[in-house]
């Protein structure tokens, strides 16, 4: 499995502490990565400077878990949704990007995520 991509929620996930420092880790070993979320915008403008792409359903017009918005982070980063992971903390949005042909972390805490990543992306993670 060629593991190249990252797509986090923001609410419930991107929200807790140290969760953006993980994306940017990742990111810095050259994975792209992706905010995808059910809202018109973030709450702070400058958390997406730290990713690729953002994805917001109130902008593309469908919203997780529908299988379509995972497609479009997907290509937005130049990626086929097979290459890529989503980490959300509802359980359906996670199984919305498994239909999509992603990996799903379901969150529920920094350091299982953290965990999980570090295994899919050979990485290691420092908090």
């Amino acid at each position: 499995m060629d593991l190249r991509g990252l797509l986090l929620d923001y609410a419930g996930v991107l929200d807790e502490p140290g969760m953006d420092a993980v994306a940017r880790a990742l990111r810095a070993t050259g994975v792209r990565t992706a905010v995808v979320s059910n809202a018109d915008r973030l709450p702070d403008p400058e958390l997406a400077d730290g990713f690729d792409s953002v994805v917001l359903s109130g902008a593309v017009g469908f919203a997780k878990p529908d299988p379509e918005i995972y497609r479009l982070a997907a290509r937005r980063i130049g990626l086929e949704p097979g290459e890529c992971v989503f980490v959300d903390d509802l359980r359906r949005n996670v199984d919305g990007a498994v239909a999509a042909g992603m990996v799903g972390i379901h969150h529920s805490d920094r350091d299982s995520t953290t965990t999980e990543l570090e295994a899919l992306f050979e990485a290691r993670l420092a908090p």
